[in-house]
């Protein structure tokens, strides 16, 4: 009989093969040419098993849909003294990227051009990112009992235009003569430098 820890291993691998799967196929072929049976067929495992990982081809375009509230929550658990709503965010960034989350790769590429492209993918990228907004507003609010609702909601609404606007510019030319570590640079000092006035506005 397998261990748990195995068994969960195996299991992400054959998650990490259908995203590398479908973003190899979408890359060539295109998204609305492309079936689940060929993501499938390409990560060696049969179409039924697909559905036990993804309910759709756009969920394979957003695997981690959690991440960022889930960063959000360890940063707010580790969080130091004298830190405010501005620092959780920015280290919640940080975290995300260190942790791997493609944002401003090949992967981080294809999301983007799908997302301006392919109206399915748009309304879930959109759907996503107002679920987010709205978990991160409230986490939030519940640490920080002198911040309300509606700053919550637009010092979080900031974070997450500053960083898609970043991501949108590093990823839409493939930004010549700088390499992925120089993206992830780049879009957490961009995102600083725009979230700098809320962090003096509280100081």
């Amino acid at each position: 009989m397998e261990q748990p820890g195995l068994r969960e291993r195996k299991r992400e691998r054959t998650r990490r093969a259908l995203v590398d799967a479908a973003t190899a196929l979408f890359t060539e072929r295109g998204y609305e040419e492309t079936t689940i049976a060929d993501i499938a067929a390409a990560a060696e495992i049969g179409t039924r098993t697909f559905f036990g990982y993804f309910a759709s081809k756009e969920e394979l375009i957003f695997p981690e849909v959690d991440a960022r509230v889930r960063a959000v929550d360890a940063v707010l658990a580790a969080r130091r003294p004298g830190d405010g709503p501005v620092d959780v965010l920015l280290r919640t960034l940080q975290a995300v990227v260190e942790d791997g989350h493609d944002m401003v790769g090949a992967q981080a590429a294809l999301r983007m051009r799908l997302t301006r492209t392919v109206p399915a993918v748009r309304g879930r990228a959109l759907q996503l990112q107002l679920d987010a907004q709205h978990q991160i507003a409230g986490r939030l609010t519940t640490a920080f009992p002198d911040l309300d609702a509606v700053d919550a909601g637009a010092l979080v609404g900031a974070f997450v235009g500053a960083v898609s606007g970043a991501v949108q510019a590093l990823t839409r030319d493939g930004s010549p003569g700088l390499d992925e570590r120089d993206r992830e640079r780049i879009l957490r000092s961009a995102t600083e430098r725009a979230l700098r006035p809320w962090r003096e506005d509280r100081t």
